[in-house]
């Protein structure tokens, strides 16, 4: 090897590499790859990703199943991100005008609404809402660190009950592709 070509390798290996991109999983974990909360493993069947227009997204949920179960993850961004382990329930109600600001659920748990809002909701996978149109959510809190969620898109609610789960506890992994 002549020095000329030693000396543009070594200049070569001097320069500054472009830098990695940096990825948040609890915002980009896909549809395919696994979560693994509260000792068991779960394969994300479905993704939501939550926001107003013209706005960063601040809310995600993923479609969770192990076996025949299907759950949710709902990750809410804010300073810091809350996490809830979600399951859904069943009910009905006929209009979003007829949601009440207190739910009692089978007699067990009362919960009272904490907020609503509206959102533009892109959908991946297998979930229960469609890309790119709005979406209506209640949250609700209840005793003993419960959470009820309430959501309704063109005629369908969605309802789910779940407790927050620290974010450090929950661990994801890219599936294979």
């Amino acid at each position: 090897m002549s020095i000329w070509k030693r000396v543009g390798s070594i200049i070569k290996s001097n320069k500054e590499q472009p830098p990695a991109k940096v990825t948040n999983p609890m915002e980009d974990t896909q549809v395919g790859d696994i979560i693994n909360m509260d000792l068991e493993e779960y394969v994300v069947s479905g993704k939501l990703v939550y926001f107003d227009r013209g706005f960063p997204p601040h809310r995600f949920v993923y479609y969770l199943q192990n076996g025949s179960s299907v759950s949710c993850l709902l990750i809410e961004k804010g300073r810091t991100y809350e996490c809830f382990n979600c399951i859904f329930v069943e009910g009905s109600l006929d209009s979003p005008n007829d949601v009440p600001t207190e739910l009692d659920v089978n007699g067990e748990v009362t919960y009272n609404l904490e907020h609503q809002r509206s959102d533009m909701v892109r959908a991946d996978g297998n979930t229960d809402f469609r890309a790119n149109d709005e979406v209506m959510m209640w949250r609700y809190f209840g005793s003993e660190g419960r959470y009820f969620f309430l959501q309704w898109q063109d005629g369908k609610f969605v309802a789910m009950e779940g407790t927050k789960t620290p974010a450090g506890q929950i661990k994801f992994m890219k599936g294979s592709r």
